[in-house]
C-alpha cells in the first residue's frame, strides 16, 4: 500500500471531448514539495483541476491520505486542505469573485486549524503581485486580475493573519520575478516579469529561513513553462 499523501493513478481527463490527460501517475509524500513543470499545453493546469475537483476525471483514481477523493466535490476536497487559486480571467468576470472569495475562505481555514505560532508554510502560484515592485510595468496593470486593488487587499488580509513573505525577507530589491508571459518575446531575458509565486511562513518558521531566491535557468531553456522556480532554505 502506498504511503503517499496524494496519489494519482492512471488518471485520464477530457475537456470538450478531447483527451488532455492520458494515464497520469503522480505521488506527493508527506513533507514533500513537488513542482509540476512543462511547456504550455502539456496538461499542468488540467492536472491541478483534476486534483481539486474542478474537472471530473474520466478514468483512474485520486487518493488523499489513503482515501479515494475522485468522486468528492471540489468543496469537500477544499475542506481536506486541497486548494487551487483561480487566475480570475477579468475583474468583471464571476471567476474573479471566486478568486477573492477563495482568499477569504483560506484565511478562515488557517484560523480554524492553526495559529500564527504554528510552524506553517503557504506557497505556490498564488496569482497575486502584492506590490508595484512585483511587476515590471505595474502602472499599466491596475485592472489586471493579478494586481487589481481588491485582490491585493484580499491577499494582504490572509498574510496579516500571521504570515511572513520569506522571499522578501531575504530579497527586498525590485526586479525579482517568477512569471514571464510567453507571448512577450524574450521576456525573461528582458526582465519583463511578475512575482506571483510566493513562499510565506508563519513567524516561528520564517525565523529559521536562511535564504530565498528565484532560479531563472529553467525559464531560459527550450520550451519552458512561463513560470520559473522560487526556492527557500530553512534551518530546521
Amino acid at each position: 500500500m502506498s504511503t503517499a499523501l496524494l496519489q494519482l493513478s492512471s488518471v485520464e481527463t477530457d475537456i470538450g471531448g478531447s483527451r488532455i490527460l492520458r494515464g497520469v501517475d503522480l505521488e506527493v509524500n508527506p513533507g514533500e514539495v513537488v513542482a509540476l513543470m512543462g511547456r504550455n499545453g502539456v496538461g499542468k493546469t488540467t492536472t491541478l483541476r483534476s486534483i481539486t475537483g474542478v474537472l471530473p476525471i474520466r478514468a483512474g483514481a485520486i487518493t488523499f491520505a489513503g482515501q479515494p477523493i475522485q468522486r468528492l466535490s471540489s468543496d469537500a476536497r477544499a475542506r481536506l486542505g486541497i486548494g487551487y487559486v483561480p487566475q480570475g480571467r477579468d475583474i468583471e468576470h464571476v471567476m474573479y469573485q471566486y478568486k477573492l472569495q477563495s482568499f477569504a475562505r483560506l484565511k478562515e481555514y488557517f484560523a480554524r486549524h492553526f495559529t500564527p505560532r504554528t510552524p506553517l508554510v503557504w506557497l505556490g502560484d498564488l496569482n497575486v503581485a502584492p506590490e508595484a515592485m512585483d511587476i515590471h510595468n505595474a502602472e499599466e496593470q491596475e485592472d489586471h486580475v493579478c494586481y487589481h486593488v481588491d485582490v491585493r487587499r484580499a491577499f494582504a488580509d490572509v498574510v496579516r493573519w500571521g504570515f511572513v513573505d520569506v522571499f522578501r525577507k531575504h530579497r527586498p530589491e525590485p526586479g525579482q520575478y517568477t512569471f514571464f508571459d510567453y507571448r512577450t518575446p524574450n521576456a525573461a531575458k528582458r526582465g519583463m516579469g511578475w512575482r506571483i509565486d510566493h513562499i510565506l511562513a508563519t513567524a516561528p518558521l520564517a525565523a529559521k529561513s536562511a535564504a530565498a531566491y528565484v532560479d531563472l535557468a529553467p525559464r531560459l531553456g527550450p520550451k519552458p513553462s512561463d513560470h520559473t522556480f522560487l526556492a527557500a532554505e530553512f534551518d530546521v
